[in-house]
């Protein structure tokens, strides 16, 4: 049949989708334990309403991995994951509904989240992953907030609880004082903010004056103590002898300390509970400096602050500088930029706040996870460092729990008289200690009835990085999942921004739970920038949306922009790179209708080939070597880069222009030679449309309908077989012969060019010099370029041309 005349993607795309949908496609096999098994780990995104530029992004990237392997026969499992859990959903909804979390009891909040999720956000959500044309099993998906993963948790907390890998412990740790819960390292931005270096004066018991400088003169209420080098002759004779700070009065131990840095500012260091993780190490030392903790999880200064009770940080800051002020203890100040921690939610400054916190116990394992690391498969390979990096630089355990009203909960009861820990049966999994009785009347340690649940959550990362078990215990009691619990997954597809929360907590996790790494290869895309580099946000203005860019455009045309893209590099938002995959998209459909205009006799079978039919089944079956081995190492971008190429330069541009005289007159080359260019057609259109099916999943699915369907034994493109690499149809000499051919042809054709002479014009003579026989392809050259007369000379290849 002939194709219509134009494609008109508004039309096919949903048209395909619905397809894909009706008949289970892309449905993962459950049953069929024979099939080889392609997992992929894909990232559960935080679910706001609306696909960002980054998802569609890195989802493509994805996506291209899971179309190449189903083509491959691989059973692929692609789950759709959403991570409707904690603090970015509580920020999120609370900002919609315009409500206050805290405020609100924690039943009733939580209701009102799960309700927007399933009725507002969530179907939109899924809607744009199916209009980009990703191919998930949207029959396998989960949220991290569903009973399912919040029964895994609470497992994953319960068992490394009993293996003695977690504790709950007072301890000094980041808070982030705007979403009033403690953070991990992982959580931390650097910022840098215009401040102060405030110069202080303090008095010794001997009468003499010291001067320190410091950044956070509002913790001086908390200030513990004071050091200074032992071997600085300045001061070594004041060590030991009692300091009396200003405005509060209170008396501190001017201290030895080698960790003090005579040369900055006076070399006299002030420390606090806590000013930061130099004031934790501070106290680690100075065991006998008893901590004053002035600040709660929200930032508010206490009764122990004095008169500063119920300021947070930057009201006391002001108000302590002008008492200092006032009182004659302030000597100076200095302006300065000042680098500090912030939390990546909200960018607040951090504080450093003594609170119980439960902790995953891993400094223990630093060279385990290294090692971990190196055997994981990378790509690109120096990702790696970014893992080894963060590896090599933690300070401290994992801090998985957090004050805050959503997400799921620790099964955790305590005794309210001796502390003890409860825990919940695995058999009772999911519960809410804050609703739920405990298991147990009685502490089983000193029998008292006064059992309290815990109100703290677990980290939603700490719920994420389980997201192979989350998948895999989906399939528990079908046949495939023995197979699926027996192997690494094959895949974790991710951004590098979140090596250090995902990939990291994830493969610890693994290591800790079952002993084995979660997947074998690990492939890392960039993030996807504004036009002019910078990060996307809405509070600057600059996001672009993809919804638009499939309403523009197509969908087709969005992924071919982010196949362009080289693993792990951050790409400026290319729209001219959007504006080519339409074009591409277009050239395609029209070079398959005038291909498959030429193939309505046609009928498979064995075929005389003419050189340049071999010349560019060579070019084709060299492609799809190189392809598949790309593919294989998920260098797509190197797939795309080759087979647009391929299908603009090779055959649009050269092999269809000069195949082109004997599709239309067989009369004058023979019906052997018609058969040839059509059989040679029938192989270049249909492996085209297999190699570009990864990419642009509609327009190759419309062509393969109206055509090859009925020719081939599946019943999707996307199910039908890779394409195969034929050594027996590379032809070397065919291929060199070809090439200089092709060389020659696009001389002739610069050279009307230059004359402003139509491609039609008619050649009077052209001299072909060349140690190479043009003798096989002369008639193609005569009727590809108008040629009247051709003469062959031996030697170094040269082209002299002859017009009227």
């Amino acid at each position: 049949m002939e194709l219509p005349k134009h494609y008109t993607p508004k039309e096919s795309e949903p048209k395909w989708q619905e397809f894909w949908e009706k008949e289970n496609l892309f449905a993962f096999n459950a049953d069929d334990i024979k099939l080889p098994l392609f997992t992929i780990d894909t990232p559960p995104p935080t679910v706001s309403g609306k696909m960002h530029m980054g998802h569609a992004f890195s989802n493509s990237h994805q996506d291209f991995i899971a179309r190449f392997k189903r083509m491959q026969g691989f059973n692929v499992l692609q789950p759709l994951g959403t991570d409707d859990n904690g603090l970015p959903t509580l920020l999120l909804i609370q900002k919609l509904k315009k409500v206050n979390a805290s405020k609100m009891d924690r039943k009733d909040f939580r209701k009102l989240v799960l309700e927007t999720l399933e009725k507002e956000l969530k179907p939109s959500y899924i809607n744009d992953w199916r209009k980009l044309g990703i191919s998930c099993d949207f029959n396998v998906t989960y949220s991290t907030i569903d009973s399912h993963c919040q029964k895994i948790s609470q497992k994953s907390f319960i068992d490394l609880y009993k293996i003695n890998r977690e504790y709950r412990i007072e301890a000094p740790m980041m808070i982030c004082p705007k979403c009033k819960t403690a953070i991990s390292q992982v959580e931390l931005e650097d910022a840098e903010f215009d401040s102060q270096l405030v110069y202080i004066k303090v008095k010794v018991e001997t009468g003499d004056e010291l001067v320190f400088a410091t950044t956070r003169p509002e913790l001086l209420p908390a200030c513990v103590g004071i050091s200074v080098h032992p071997d600085d002759e300045r001061y070594k004779h004041l060590i030991g002898k009692k300091v009396t700070l200003p405005l509060t009065g209170n008396q501190v131990i001017l201290s030895a300390d080698k960790e003090t840095d005579p040369e900055y500012g006076s070399g006299v260091v002030y420390y606090c509970s806590y000013g930061g993780i130099e004031c934790v190490e501070w106290l680690s030392r100075h065991k006998d400096a008893e901590p004053i903790h002035i600040m709660g999880v929200d930032g508010v200064y206490n009764e122990k602050a004095g008169k500063y009770q119920g300021m947070n940080s930057n009201d006391a800051r002001k108000e302590i500088i002008k008492d200092l002020e006032s009182d004659g203890s302030l000597v100076k100040s200095e302006n300065l930029k000042h680098s500090v921690n912030v939390h990546e939610r909200c960018g607040t400054e951090i504080e450093y706040v003594a609170t119980k916190q439960w902790f995953i116990k891993y400094m223990d394992m630093k060279d385990d996870m290294l090692k971990w690391g190196n055997e994981l498969n990378w790509y690109p390979e120096h990702m790696k460092n970014r893992y080894d990096n963060w590896a090599h630089g933690l300070k401290w355990d994992w801090c998985i729990s957090r004050q805050i009203p959503y997400g799921i909960p620790f099964p955790v009861w305590y005794c309210e008289d001796c502390d003890e820990v409860i825990l919940a049966k695995e058999e009772d999994l999911p519960v809410d200690p804050t609703e739920d009785v405990p298991p147990v009347s009685a502490c089983p340690k000193c029998k008292s009835k006064n059992l309290v649940g815990e109100k703290d959550i677990i980290n939603t990362w700490a719920t994420s990085s389980l997201t192979p078990t989350i998948v895999k215990e989906l399939f528990k009691g079908k046949p495939i999942y023995d197979k699926l619990i027996s192997e690494p997954e094959s895949l974790r597809p991710q951004a590098h921004d979140i090596i250090t929360f995902w990939l990291f907590n994830t493969v610890v996790k693994s290591q800790l739970h079952f002993k084995v790494l979660p997947w074998k290869d690990c492939m890392i895309s960039g993030w996807m920038l504004d036009p002019k580099g910078k990060k996307m946000s809405k509070s600057k203005g600059n996001v672009i949306e993809p919804r638009d860019m499939i309403e523009k455009y197509s969908a087709d045309a969005l992924r071919f922009m982010a196949g362009g893209s080289k693993l792990g590099d951050d790409l400026p938002f290319p729209e001219k790179e959007v504006m080519m995959g339409q074009k591409t998209v277009t050239k395609l459909w029209n070079a398959s209708k005038f291909a498959i205009m030429h193939l309505e006799d046609y009928k498979k079978g064995k075929a005389d080939l003419r050189l340049v039919d071999r010349w560019v089944l060579t070019k084709l079956h060299r492609l799809i070597k190189s392809t598949t081995e790309n593919f294989e190492n998920y260098a797509f971008s190197a797939v795309r880069k080759d087979v647009d190429n391929f299908f603009w330069h090779v055959l649009s541009d050269n092999y269809l222009e000069i195949a082109k005289d004997r599709l239309y007159n067989p009369d004058v080359w023979g019906k052997d030679q018609r058969i040839a260019a059509q059989h040679t057609l029938y192989q270049l259109v249909l492996n085209i449309l297999k190699l570009f099916a990864p990419f642009l999943p509609h327009i190759t699915e419309e062509i393969y309908q109206l055509y090859f369907k009925d020719k081939k034994d599946s019943k999707s493109i996307h199910i039908s077989e890779w394409p195969k690499y034929d050594e027996g149809l590379v032809d070397d000499k065919a291929e060199q012969i070809g090439d200089a051919l092709i060389e020659v042809v696009t001389i002739v054709r610069k050279a009307k060019s230059d004359k402003q002479l139509s491609m039609k014009a008619p050649v009077k003579k052209l001299v072909i010099t060349s140690e190479l026989s043009f003798e096989e392809v002369k008639q193609d050259l005569e009727k590809t370029l108008f040629v009247e007369n051709i003469e062959f000379k031996k030697g170094k290849l040269d082209v002299k041309i002859e017009f009227d």
